[in-house]
């Protein structure tokens, strides 16, 4: 009788630890770009095994969280796929100026599933294809610059009739994924798990850097979950999920 009384006061404790440590557990709701759906489901939960703290995550166009941001949608951060949309949150007086910083640098590729099909930049100049798909450019900085490459390669007028735009650059892989387009510009972070069909490495220099910043919305600067992740965000732990997605990283941006 002794032992059970025993074991049932060690359960008894164990549940009010357990119960005190969840009590100390804050949530946060983040806005994140498409692009970087897989690493931000893979850091948020790391993140929650560390601290305890539940992401709520969203993923959309950037342009499209900073209109729903201005219009007071309830997010704690954005992780936008630009460092436009960041400091013009900070700019109008919504965004926690020194939370801002870059924590991917994206790559752009051009991706077909037909694994004869892209072979470089001579497949846009051959223009033996029916439908191009990119991402919406004025809402997704991937669409932005999938036309600023068209246009370097002087490519874009004759290009333009056969272009299919997502509102997303996850839309935009669908595009090519479900066999609607040929071939399209897509984000080299959701090639990585998906080692089949052709692809072309867009050279940087066809392209503005894609400095996907983070932003802290003031609304939200008290939020204990939504100030931690920040700080994981810049971790080695979590720094090494987005390299290992294909993402280049700001050195100045670590821990």
């Amino acid at each position: 009788m002794r032992s059970m009384r025993f074991v049932t006061a060690v359960l008894c404790a164990a549940a009010t630890l357990l119960t005190g440590a969840n009590a100390f557990a804050a949530s946060a709701n983040v806005a994140v770009a498409a692009n970087f759906t897989e690493p931000a489901k893979e850091i948020a939960g790391l993140f929650k095994a560390k601290t305890g703290h539940e992401l709520v995550l969203s993923f959309g166009a950037s342009g499209q969280f900073y209109t729903q941001i201005k219009e007071n949608a309830p997010f704690a951060i954005l992780l936008s796929a630009d460092d436009e949309r960041p400091k013009k949150l900070v700019d109008d007086g919504l965004g926690v100026a020194e939370s801002r910083f870059t924590y991917a640098i994206g790559k752009l590729v051009l991706w077909s599933k037909d694994p004869n099909i892209v072979k470089g930049e001579e497949t846009l100049k051959a223009n033996a294809f029916n439908k191009l798909s990119i991402a919406n450019p004025a809402a997704a900085p991937y669409g932005a610059a999938a036309v600023e490459t068209l246009k370097a390669l002087k490519l874009y007028e004759t290009i333009q009739p056969k272009i299919v735009q997502g509102n997303t650059i996850s839309q935009a892989f669908q595009f090519v994924d479900t066999g609607n387009a040929e071939l399209g510009f897509v984000a080299l972070s959701q090639l990585m798990p998906n080692a089949g069909g052709s692809r072309w490495l867009v050279p940087q220099s066809l392209y503005s850097e894609i400095r996907q910043d983070a932003v802290l919305l003031k609304a939200s600067a008290g939020n204990e979950a939504a100030t931690a992740f920040l700080t994981f965000l810049r971790s080695p732990e979590a720094r090494a999920v987005i390299e290992k997605f294909g993402y280049a990283l700001d050195p100045k941006s670590g821990t």
